[in-house]
């Protein structure tokens, strides 16, 4: 973090697997201001994890001098983000004797630190441990014990790990940049705190994230956090599935998905023709536009079925009481809401960032 006009700076920096994005921030009375963007096309990246050092530095030296010109400051620190299909979350729960029959800041970081003390495989580190309630004397449901009388403490909470090489990897690419990070967040619980409201995290939501090369999951119940998971299809499956179905190069897929996509096939009309380039210099072929959005639809139904799988093997879908909330630039397509819904059979819009002003 800087100092700039006497406002603190926070930089965000995405590594992700379309683009590299950093944003810079400065902090006021009302929220964050938004004073640098900066974005680089990543091609170091496969779903989510690291495939490429040189040309990830690359991607975040163009995408960082371009946020550091727009913002007028320069960039030393950053807080970035990890997905891929390697991350794993599940539960535990650890207890603790209360010395003075009453809840301390040591209390709870004991308490904290037994319900970290799982076994782990020897390649992943634990990169979250997030609190879900305490429990005093069996009284539950408690979110700060901190100076309430007890004889025990407990604590639930739910922990997030990921490859240690995958986590190395991101660090060594932001260091190679002459970048600190200051620490990495896994990436559904970024987005969740951008695009979910406190209510929809108390009543019950999922975060469904679309990303390029992974599609995150973030469960809330009862203000905390309740379920992660990630999913290994994204926004690139889907431009493949359209080179692959219409014999045309990568590029041009993705222009067409852009330019003429939607997840409701019904809701084009038969009769709408779009020119699709050819691949070997070949001259492009007239196709009807339905084609291009039934190649779409049946991916992104894919992955919206494996999220509702996700959810209901995990016990969560009744406790979806604000439905779910869906981002990430897949999300961008029309029809993706609607096509949500028809599958889920809950509520569901589209989440934009809230509480960010400036730019």
């Amino acid at each position: 973090m800087a100092k700039q006009k006497g406002g603190e700076i926070i930089v965000g920096l995405d590594i992700g697997t379309t683009k590299i994005c950093a944003i810079v921030g400065e902090l006021t009375d009302d929220g964050i201001d938004i004073i640098g963007i900066g974005s680089h096309p990543s091609t170091g990246l496969r779903k989510g994890a690291v495939v490429n050092i040189e040309s990830t530095v690359a991607s975040i030296r163009r995408a960082i001098e371009e946020a550091e010109a727009m913002a007028g400051t320069e960039i030393t620190n950053v807080y970035t983000g990890i997905a891929g299909g390697h991350i794993k979350g599940f539960g535990s729960r650890g207890m603790v004797a209360l010395k003075d029959k009453e809840v301390r800041d040591a209390d709870i970081a004991r308490v904290i630190e037994q319900a970290k003390a799982v076994n782990i495989p020897v390649d992943c580190e634990v990169i979250h441990v997030l609190p879900q309630e305490f429990i005093v004397d069996n009284q539950g449901g408690i979110k700060e014990p901190l100076g309430m009388a007890g004889m025990r403490l407990e604590a639930k909470v739910h922990i997030v790990t990921g490859a240690v090489t995958s986590a190395q990897n991101i660090v060594k690419c932001a260091n190679r940049t002459g970048l600190n990070v200051a620490d990495i967040v896994l990436q559904p619980l970024a987005s969740a705190e951008a695009v979910l409201t406190e209510e929809e995290k108390d009543l019950g939501v999922c975060l469904i994230d679309i990303g390029g090369g992974t599609t995150d999951i973030a469960i809330f119940s009862g203000g905390a956090i309740a379920h992660t998971a990630v999913i290994a299809l994204g926004g690139n499956n889907l431009t493949n599935d359209i080179a692959l179905g219409l014999r045309t190069p990568q590029h041009e897929a993705e222009k067409l998905k852009q330019k003429y996509g939607c997840a409701l096939a019904s809701e084009i009309d038969k009769q709408e023709m779009i020119e699709v380039p050819s691949v070997g210099g070949r001259a492009p072929r007239v196709i009807g536009r339905q084609i291009l959005c039934e190649i779409l639809e049946a991916r992104v139904q894919e992955i919206f079925e494996l999220g509702l799988r996700e959810i209901e093997r995990n016990g969560f879908l009744e406790a979806l009481t604000s439905g779910v909330v869906i981002t990430g630039g897949s999300t961008l397509l029309p029809g993706m809401v609607e096509l949500a819904e028809e599958l889920m059979g809950v509520p569901v819009r589209r989440g934009v960032p809230r509480g960010i002003g400036g730019l």
